[in-house]
């Protein structure tokens, strides 16, 4: 009986100590695309998931309503064998967001026939501009975690608790300081949830 309650008790004190995201603003509600703008006719809603849908995806870009700054993104992403996307952020609503703004690349790391690509294409990269560490997405079909944190020209990824990015410097790419969080879908399926945004007051 003792063991019981204090399996019971263990159980409340973990559940209180546990973070809690009271300061992040979620970006998807769970059932629809309300906040979001672009082709949403790429992308499914449904059960707590944002799918970006096989083939219908391709170049199809959705952008949240809302411009932002310094902030801290996090997110759970699911892939498929192969699947690419990418995550813009500060982009605008227009053009393509790896040249005019920055794109954090999704990718399924272990496709054969991404065996060669450049090491700034790999997953967690910024797009052709700075590479991240590789070997911390889990198994193809698992979920994985991850956070983007844009302070200033500084940009730094987390991967399920490993910085695979750390304060990439883009300062003489001469990116813009403010813009969308934007899904990028290259035809391919993967799936998110638990998008949620954090603003980072501007530091003096």
């Amino acid at each position: 009986m003792r063991s019981a309650f204090f399996m019971v008790l263990l159980s409340f004190t973990l559940w209180a100590e546990s973070p809690k995201p009271a300061d992040f603003i979620l970006l998807f509600n769970g059932t629809d695309l309300k906040g979001w703008v672009g082709q949403t006719e790429g992308y499914q809603a449904q059960d707590g998931v944002l799918t970006a849908l096989p083939r219908k995806s391709k170049g199809a870009k959705i952008y949240t309503a809302k411009e932002y700054t310094n902030f801290i993104f996090q997110f759970e992403f699911k892939l498929t064998p192969g699947a690419n996307n990418g995550i813009g952020i500060r982009a605008p609503l227009t053009g393509n967001p790896a040249k005019n703004a920055m794109e954090i690349q999704i990718l399924d790391d272990s496709a054969p026939r991404y065996a060669k690509l450049n090491p700034t294409q790999y997953h967690g990269s910024i797009y052709k501009r700075a590479a991240a560490k590789r070997g911390h997405l889990k198994p193809v079909g698992e979920w994985n975690r991850q956070e983007i944190r844009a302070e200033g020209n500084f940009i730094t990824v987390i991967l399920n608790e490993v910085t695979i990015l750390d304060k990439a410097d883009m300062t003489r790419h001469k990116r813009p300081t403010k813009g969308h969080i934007a899904l990028l879908g290259h035809g391919s399926q993967v799936e998110f949830r638990n998008l949620r945004i954090r603003e980072i007051p501007k530091t003096k």
